[in-house]
């Protein structure tokens, strides 16, 4: 039976797909594009095109799990008749990436959320808070440019999270029974508290040279993030969750034991992260 990775072309998607790959489980990737990297059987899927919905099960009728990045901004209007087409196919397992944030990416997560309780679904959502490769995009240039890091978080503090972490979780709860991944939403962090005055002290050792932590108001990262060309739902996105980051909403939230289903921890850390890409930050 094939997996579907819609996303598959993504950090955490391609990283699913290989690990699933490993264990000779078969995998179809769904992109825009319908391409996929090495030999992945691919499939071209895009959320704003319903007649792309159906050709995942028509290239592949053995389909029975599904692993899903839904459209950043998009509404349930875009996503449901997709599960509707899943659910008469007989999935069997859904495996949703959201966010720790979860209301700060609109209210697509719970809509999904809500339409997989109503048909006795069984899924997961994975909710993973700021990732450690957010380093290497938005904060790269920065670094390499002016050796500081720029946020509106303050002295809040961060447990960053590889997307090889969260790749691990999907893999887990798409292959597993573990209680901790049956119709749950855990949240998945990184295996540390970190805030970003300590994190530019840890990029500093590693890079060689002084990295500094450059506080901004939330007006002024939001202002930076459209300079740089993102478009509004991710500048509004990324903005929120640092103000939230700045209340210390991630040690109040991510520090509680919750029991199975809460919380999965990651094996890797952010310095493991840093002296693996540290030619990323070569000064320029």
């Amino acid at each position: 039976m094939t997996t579907l990775i819609i996303g598959g072309t993504g950090s955490t998607g391609s990283k699913l797909a290989q690990l699933l790959h490993d264990a000779n489980v078969p995998v179809l990737i769904a992109s825009r594009s319908g391409t996929a990297p090495g030999s992945f059987q691919a499939v071209r899927f895009d959320w704003l095109d319903a007649s792309t919905f159906q050709a995942p099960f028509e290239k592949d009728p053995s389909i029975d799990k599904v692993f899903l990045l839904g459209p950043v901004g998009g509404e349930m209007q875009n996503v449901k008749p997709f599960l509707d087409i899943g659910v008469t196919k007989g999935i069997k397992k859904w495996v949703l990436l959201g966010g720790a944030h979860g209301d700060k990416f609109g209210p697509l997560m719970s809509d999904i959320h809500a339409y997989w309780q109503d048909k006795g679904s069984d899924y997961t959502i994975l909710r993973p808070t700021s990732f450690a490769e957010n380093f290497a995009r938005e904060g790269a240039q920065s670094i390499k440019a002016k050796n500081e890091i720029v946020t509106a978080a303050g002295d809040g503090p961060v447990p960053f999270v590889q997307t090889k972490d969260i790749a691990e979780a999907a893999f887990k709860a798409l292959t597993t029974d573990l209680e901790e991944f049956k119709n749950t939403m855990p949240y998945i962090c990184g295996p540390e508290f970190l805030t970003y005055d300590e994190v530019a002290a840890m990029l500093s050792k590693v890079l060689g040279r002084k990295i500094t932590h450059r506080r901004v108001s939330s007006e002024e990262l939001h202002a930076t993030y459209l300079s740089m060309g993102f478009p509004q739902v991710f500048a509004d996105i990324l903005t929120d969750v640092e103000a939230l980051v700045l209340k210390g909403w991630n040690k109040d939230v991510l520090s509680k034991d919750g029991g199975p289903g809460y919380k999965y921890v990651g094996r890797h850390t952010l310095r493991e992260y840093f002296e693996e890409n540290k030619g990323i930050w070569a000064a320029v």
